[in-house]
């Protein structure tokens, strides 16, 4: 089977940046339309929608119980759980805050 190749024998573009370059809007405006609309629309992903269906778990089970505080830094948790934070980073900052009793560490 022959590769689809353009003029000079390059090969075909590999997103719509480079191949609304090549498109001729005389001969072929509706293609032409549709790389430009391609182009202006955003990429998104899943994360974002994870984040704020998390953001509502938390809300709902978690509304009448908690301090504003306390809810964002779980919701923050949840939306950065890629980074990695060790029980001795969490202690270091339980320490610096003045408590009743010591933290011994």
């Amino acid at each position: 089977m022959k590769r689809m190749v353009t003029k000079d024998d390059e090969m075909l573009p590999s997103h719509a940046l480079h191949a609304i370059k090549h498109c001729d809007p005389v001969i072929f405006p509706n293609i032409f339309v549709l790389l430009k609309v391609l182009c202006t629309l955003p990429v998104s992903t899943a994360t974002p929608e994870r984040s704020f269906s998390s953001l509502k778990r938390v809300k709902s089970y978690l509304r009448n119980c908690m301090k504003e505080d306390r809810l964002n830094g779980l919701v923050l948790l949840s939306c950065y759980r890629n980074i990695e934070i060790t029980p001795e980073e969490i202690l270091v900052e339980m320490a610096k805050k003045p408590r009743k009793i010591d933290l011994l560490l």
